[in-house]
């Protein structure tokens, strides 16, 4: 599979690059399909193969981790071949994986297929390749840019819960699962002709739109296309393409935003994959739990618009530490409140907190890094945060199983949630101390 290698500096934010960034929505939303058909069958998983519920959930814990790993080799290839062949591998592994599913005589090697073909090739592979696609082509947009396209993510999980759901009552999970992997290859597979030109890699032409910088100041405004750029000056004591963002070495800064993605997503992981089960054992139906999900994300999706129009005006820093702090304050709200109207109510509040999070990774990332090297430096980041919610998607289920209540799996991902918190409040402690501010990169 070649790429086209083209003069792309006078493509970015052009009528190409716009298009790009829908096809990039669409391959998103189907590619991300695998990981919340899992968490809506989990019940009737449950169910056929007469497991508890932290077993039940093993299935959504390796896809989430296999996601988590395979991301970052998808990042890798990304930077190395293009886009077009991790999206190719996801497009061809992710319906052969459904298939493969829907066949599978127990839960281990269900959740074998699920961890590996649809987990780490399959959906890995048209994630965070396609956001640090998306944050090459934009400029002065990049924000809303990186939002659109990760807002992929949680289109999938506004359109594809109901969806399942009534499939999966009517025709079963299994043959359910057959269904959904000849959909998402026929689908997906024609996107690719969208991404045969390789994106730009050069720092100077990428470089943020001017906002506020973290010390009050202004940054470089992006040029136009065609446009001569001309040196500013320094933004801080540290240079684009520093080894010390933020003063501090960069493989630090990268454990530090890996470790809150991880907090995050523990926490985010609540809600997202329990919630279908808990209003189960409330005995409301495993319906309402699925349009609980669908509000989620769907609300989600709107987070993520506005928290990119806001990131191309505060930055992704400090939208990150905003998004942490709202989504402690939503999860919070399920411990004293669990009608059936309340859950709904907090359902779209916890979307509306949380959506713009793992977004504001990427943004941190290509403001504080060069441009070089950024799909597999986005994709370690993002893909913590997978980690996370596989982590969370399990711990949750577990604390279920020994107290027999959620109660105690909410309080956990408050705690969780808080060091994501610390980490945002530190890094931005050190940049409104001079430090750093973004780069023009």
């Amino acid at each position: 599979m070649t790429a086209v290698v083209a003069d792309t500096g006078s493509l970015i934010e052009s009528r190409y690059a716009w298009l790009r960034l829908a096809a990039s929505l669409a391959f998103m939303t189907l590619s991300s399909c695998g990981m919340y058909a899992i968490v809506v069958v989990l019940p009737a998983v449950q169910s056929e193969f007469a497991v508890d519920r932290a077993g039940a959930s093993l299935p959504y814990t390796l896809t989430m981790i296999g996601f988590g790993i395979g991301g970052v080799v998808m990042g890798r290839v990304s930077d190395r071949f293009g886009v077009r062949v991790p999206l190719a591998i996801g497009s061809v592994t992710l319906g052969l994986g459904f298939v493969a599913a829907a066949h599978a005589p127990g839960l281990l090697s269900l959740s074998i297929i699920q961890g590996v073909l649809i987990g780490f090739l399959g959906t890995a592979g048209g994630f965070s390749p396609l956001i640090a696609d998306a944050s090459l082509w934009f400029n002065r947009r990049r924000g809303i840019a990186v939002a659109i396209c990760a807002s992929g993510n949680y289109l999938a999980g506004t359109v594809w819960p109901p969806i399942v759901q009534a499939l999966a009552e009517s025709w079963g999970w299994r043959s359910t699962y057959i269904g959904l992997g000849v959909f998402c290859l026929v689908t997906t597979l024609p996107l690719l002709a969208m991404f045969r030109i390789r994106a730009p890699l050069s720092d100077a032409g990428s470089a943020p739109a001017a906002r506020p910088g973290p010390g009050g100041g202004s940054e470089q405004a992006a040029p136009r296309a065609g446009e001569a750029v001309r040196p500013g000056p320094a933004a801080g004591p540290v240079q684009p393409g520093s080894a010390r963002p933020f003063g501090m070495p960069a493989n630090l800064v990268m454990v530090l935003l890996c470790g809150a993605g991880v907090a995050c997503c523990v926490a985010m992981s609540m809600p997202q994959v329990h919630i279908v089960a808990y209003c189960g054992d409330l005995g409301y139906g495993s319906a309402a739990g699925a349009q609980m999900l669908s509000l989620m994300l769907g609300f989600g999706i709107v987070s993520r618009l506005i928290s990119g129009w806001v990131a191309d005006r505060i930055g992704g820093l400090r939208t990150l530490l905003a998004g942490a702090v709202l989504q402690a304050v939503a999860l919070s709200l399920y411990l004293p409140f669990d009608g059936l109207g309340a859950l709904y109510v907090i359902a779209i509040l916890f979307g509306l907190f949380q959506g713009g999070i793992v977004p504001s990774y990427a943004l941190v990332v290509r403001e504080y890094f060069p441009a070089a090297g950024s799909a597999t430096r986005i994709a370690l980041v993002i893909n913590s945060t997978l980690l996370g919610m596989a982590l969370g998607g399990w711990l949750s289920g577990s604390i279920f199983d020994l107290t027999g209540s959620y109660d105690a799996a909410f309080v956990n991902g408050i705690v969780w949630n808080l060091f994501t918190v610390l980490v945002a409040v530190v890094l931005l402690r050190r940049s409104r101390l001079g430090r750093q501010a973004p780069i023009a990169a």
